[in-house]
């Protein structure tokens, strides 16, 4: 029988369906601008598809499923698990994704000269596979057996083996010391700390650099420098809103847990909610709003694709921000990094 959608349910699928609108055409924007612009084209970049891979994922089938799982309609626990597990999956691949960005950031600033031969294109790609890899075997897990189906059965006194039909609910399904004891203790706090020293010592370093007597000829240093705390900074932005996104939720789940008795409002794991799904849409804006080059190739794209305008600039993207420094002076230069620059931003 169809069940029917109350007001509040109304009000719920409407917001997660402008969530959708924002964030799979602002992440796949993203995915756009890295395949048209030579200048983005690089290790750091291709973990930001990555995230952004993930977040088209939450937007196209993530979301939809929330909706389904809100109205809560009767299915075999399985197929209910197997619809509770990809916001699992996506949430890791995300955490991966923003410790790899880090983890590249730091190499960056501490091993400069030495960093294209420490990260090539293939170890980017096998970091991007690990990372997926990874997510796929924490956000399963719960198929493997960690789940509540015996927790269910016992509730409805049948112990049969027959397929077991339920409400389909998130809490239902996923077990809560799963969430908190190895979701959320292992491999989302951990890496969010992780994360957060990264970025301590990335912003040090670059500081001490910057903060060095230099001579008359050490401009390009500078230069590099002064960019890469740009775009740490931008990073930085992004995981700041990743974990302020998704700690209250993992919060409440620890309430849940520590504090059976305790009642948590409906509205508030509504909000919840809502930041998860919502920071799906958060990341293109902080690009475009912060990274030079994800703006201008955002626009390039919209001028050329959206609004068919001819654009006489379509073949000088790569060097939009830092002039035509990098071609006068080449072969001037004597260290790598500084003729990297272009395509450090």
């Amino acid at each position: 029988m169809a069940q029917s959608v109350s007001a509040f349910q109304a009000a719920y699928i409407t917001i997660e369906v402008l969530i959708a609108l924002v964030s799979v055409p602002g992440n796949i924007l993203v995915i756009w601008a890295v395949r048209m612009n030579q200048a983005l084209q690089d290790a750091t970049f291709s973990f930001i598809v990555s995230l952004a891979v993930a977040d088209v994922a939450v937007g196209a089938l993530v979301i939809p499923l929330a909706i389904l799982i809100n109205i809560g309609p009767q299915t075999e626990f399985y197929t209910c698990l197997m619809v509770a597990c990809p916001v699992l999956i996506l949430t890791e691949s995300s955490i991966l994704a923003l410790l790899a960005i880090a983890v590249d950031r730091y190499l960056r600033v501490k091993i400069p000269l030495s960093y294209k031969n420490v990260v090539t294109p293939k170890r980017a790609a096998l970091a991007i596979a690990c990372c997926w890899i990874v997510s796929l075997l924490v956000g399963l897990t719960p198929m493997f057996g960690w789940n509540n189906l015996n927790k269910m059965r016992t509730q409805e006194a049948n112990a049969s083996h027959t397929p077991f039909v339920i409400r389909c609910q998130f809490e239902n399904v996923i077990s809560m010391e799963y969430m908190v004891y190895f979701n959320f203790f292992i491999w989302v706090l951990p890496p969010l700390l992780l994360m957060l020293i990264i970025y301590l010592e990335v912003f040090n370093l670059i500081r001490k650099q910057l903060n060095k007597k230099v001579s008359s000829n050490s401009s390009e240093p500078q230069k590099y420098y002064g960019k890469e705390l740009k775009i740490a900074k931008s990073l930085a932005l992004v995981l700041f809103l990743f974990a302020l996104s998704w700690l209250p939720l993992h919060t409440l789940n620890c309430i849940t847990l520590f504090c059976p008795s305790c009642r948590t409002p409906s509205i508030l794991t509504y909000i919840a909610i809502f930041l998860t799904h919502g920071n799906s849409a958060m990341n293109p804006i902080v690009y475009a709003f912060r990274i030079k080059k994800f703006r201008t190739t955002f626009l390039q794209i919209w001028h050329q694709y959206i609004c068919c305008e001819t654009d006489k600039n379509v073949n000088n993207l790569d060097n939009t921000e830092l002039g035509n420094w990098p071609v006068e002076r080449a072969g001037t230069v004597p260290d790598v990094p500084y003729n990297d620059l272009q395509k450090t931003l």
